[in-house]
Parts: C-alpha cells; sequence; structure tokens
C-alpha cells in the first residue's frame, strides 16, 4: 500500500518524519528517477526511492530495544558538541537504531530505541495517548506546588494537556512526586518546575504505556517481549 515518502523514509529507519519533509523539501530525494515532492507517495518494494543518492530499503530485521537511559546523555545519535550520545550505550554491530521520542540530557529512564519506523509513529503520534509516568524529585517544596503541576502550560504556542501529579513523599522542602503525562511536550516537568517555584533535582521516566523499566539499571537495555511487540501494534 503506498504511503507518503516522508512516512516511508521513517519507517525505513532512515531518519525521523520531519527530518524526511525537510530532505524532501531540499530536493534530496528522487522517486522512480526524478526529484520527489511533498505529499507524494510511493511502495516498498514496487517504486524507486532514492536518499542522497542511495535506494531506500525496507530494514531487513526490525529491531526495538528498551534502554535504561543515564543523566548526562543526549538522546540523539550524533552531537556536535561532542556529548555523549545514547547510541554509545548500544551494540556497535552496524545496525542504526534510533531514539522515539526524547529524555533531556538531565534527565533518565525509560527509552525506546529501534528501527522500525512505523513502530516509532505509532508511539509518538499524539491520538495513542499512551501515558509516560516519571518519578520526580523536589526541592524548594511548598503549599499548592501541587495543583501548579497539575494543571496545562504553554509551550510552543499550543497549551499541554494537564499532569496527573501524586504525592509519594515530603520531608521539610523536599518531595518526591509521580507525574504522569499523555503529551510529554519539551522539557514539560522542568517548565511546570518554574512555574510552581520549585527546583526539579532528578526525573525519571519509569513507564511509557504498559512498558516499565523492570530491572534494567542505568545504562542497560534488552529487546522488547513479544507481548510488548503485540501490545506495540494494536495501538
Amino acid at each position: 500500500m503506498p504511503e507518503r515518502l516522508q512516512k516511508l523514509i521513517a519507517a525505513c529507519g532512515l531518519m525521523s518524519r520531519r527530518q524526511a519533509e525537510l530532505c524532501i523539501s531540499e530536493g534530496r530525494v528522487r522517486l522512480n528517477g526524478r526529484i520527489a515532492r511533498l505529499g507524494e507517495s510511493a511502495e516498498l518494494p514496487g517504486d524507486t526511492v532514492e536518499v542522497d543518492g542511495v535506494p531506500l530499503r525496507l530494514p531487513e530485521r526490525r529491531t526495538t530495544l528498551l534502554l535504561y537511559k543515564p543523566r548526562g546523555y543526549v538522546t540523539t545519535t550524533s552531537d556536535e558538541r561532542g556529548r555523549k550520545t545514547v547510541t554509545e550505550l548500544l551494540p556497535q554491530d552496524g545496525e542504526r537504531l534510533y531514539p522515539v521520542g526524547r529524555l533531556d540530557q538531565f534527565s533518565e529512564g525509560l527509552l525506546l530505541m529501534t528501527n522500525d519506523g512505523a513502530l516509532a509513529q505509532r508511539l509518538t503520534h499524539p491520538r495513542s495517548g499512551i501515558e509516560k509516568v516519571y518519578e520526580l524529585w523536589v526541592s524548594g517544596w511548598k503549599s499548592g506546588a501541587e495543583q501548579s503541576l497539575r494543571e496545562p502550560i504553554g509551550i510552543d504556542g499550543r497549551m499541554t494537556s494537564p499532569a496527573k501529579v501524586r504525592l509519594l513523599w515530603q520531608k521539610d522542602d523536599t518531595a518526591k512526586l509521580e507525574v504522569t503525562l499523555r503529551e510529554g511536550r519539551n522539557r514539560q516537568i522542568r517548565r511546570l518546575c518554574e512555574r510552581a517555584g520549585v527546583v526539579c533535582t532528578r526525573l525519571k521516566r519509569v513507564r511509557e504505556g504498559k512498558l516499565t523499566l523492570g530491572g534494567l539499571r542505568p545504562g542497560e537495555y534488552r529487546r522488547l517481549t513479544e507481548e510488548e511487540l503485540n501490545y506495540i501494534n494494536e495501538l
């Protein structure tokens, strides 16, 4: 079944859909021998799609790993500033895996890595409604902060959905909370903390839908089980 070119490129694990759209706009993608245009569709096998002169092929083996991302690593495949990237934690066997979503450099926890672009799109599309659960440690805790953390906040000109917030424990002005999001927009929890007047001292993603860290330690990873893959494919 034909698919939009940017979706097809992402499904092959070459880059994200947004990066693919930019690539098409720059004239770097050819469809059946001619320069492709945004909005066109293709099918593999069947059509010939080239990106920067290299024929596009569906991955022979689709791999998805669940990684416990440690603090100090950036969620990207390369970094022009020389910072440590999450791909350095994975097997260096030539198989290129890409992060699904993001965790900022100073956050830790559950991060999926895959070469299955269709799976990545299902997980990151807003309509999937997948809950992302975080453990949040803060200092400067004060009365009213919990309610402020729950309320929507404007990010990039659009309001977020309300967060679910549960206080796990509090001692003096320090506290630990469980925060559940359905979007996970850019630095959303850290922005909520700033608005609430508390300081985020540690942020850890512990669950995404039915996927959990289990017994993984920072820097460790595992393959998804058949049951977990079936769960994602049914989203």
